[in-house]
C-alpha cells in the first residue's frame, strides 16, 4: 500500500480510521475516538496521509497523522536566556499534540516526512497567528530521541513526560 501526495484533514466520511495501528494504543485510541470530537469542538486540527487507494469499504486508510494546537506556556519554563527576552505573561506555542504512522510504514522515513509537514503547516498558520515555540509531549523515550534528532530541546517535565520545544525562529530557518 502507498501514501497519497499530500496530507489533508481528517474526515471520518472517507477515511477509515479503525485500521489505523501505530503499535501505540494512546495514538490509536486518539485517532479512532477523539481527534474528530476535538476538531468540532475546536481545540485541535488533525491532518493525515491518506493511503494512495480506498479500502473495499470505499474509505482511505491512513498512513500518518499529526495533531496540532494552540497553547500556552509560562515563560519560566524556557531557558533563562530565552525567557528574559519575554513578556511576564503566558507565551503562546503552538502544541504538536500527536503525530504517528502505521506500523506498517515504520522505517521508511515517513515519520520524518510526517514531521517536517507538520513543522510547515504551524509555520505557515505562524504568518498569521504568532507563536513563540512549538512544544511536544514525548509519550516514551523513543519519542524523545525522534525530536531531538530533529533539533527540538527538553524543556521540563509535565504530566510525566519530557515536555520538548523548537523555536519557531528555528523553524522559519527551514522554511525561509
Amino acid at each position: 500500500m502507498s501514501w497519497a501526495n499530500a496530507f489533508i484533514e481528517l474526515d471520518k466520511a472517507i477515511h477509515d480510521r479503525s485500521s489505523f495501528d501505530c503499535g501505540e494504543a494512546k495514538l490509536n485510541s486518539f485517532l479512532q475516538t477523539q481527534a474528530t470530537k476535538h476538531m468540532e469542538v475546536g481545540v485541535s486540527r488533525t491532518m493525515l496521509l491518506p493511503a494512495s487507494a480506498p479500502l473495499p469499504n470505499g474509505k482511505y486508510p491512513i498512513c500518518a497523522f499529526y495533531t496540532i494546537a494552540p497553547g500556552a506556556i509560562s515563560r519560566e519554563t524556557l531557558p533563562k536566556a530565552l525567557a528574559k527576552k519575554l513578556p511576564c505573561y503566558p507565551v503562546p506555542v503552538f502544541l504538536l499534540a500527536q503525530l504517528a504512522v502505521h506500523s506498517e510504514y515504520h522505517g521508511q522515513g515517513l515519520g520524518k516526512i510526517t514531521l517536517i509537514k507538520a513543522l510547515e503547516y504551524l509555520f505557515e498558520v505562524n504568518a498569521h497567528m504568532r507563536a513563540y515555540a512549538i512544544i511536544v509531549d514525548c509519550l516514551n523515550d523513543d519519542a524523545e530521541q525522534f525530536y531531538l534528532k530533529f533539533g527540538f530541546e527538553a524543556l521540563c517535565e509535565y504530566d510525566g513526560r519530557t515536555r520538548m520545544f523548537i523555536p519557531m525562529k528555528t523553524v522559519a530557518q527551514l522554511f525561509s
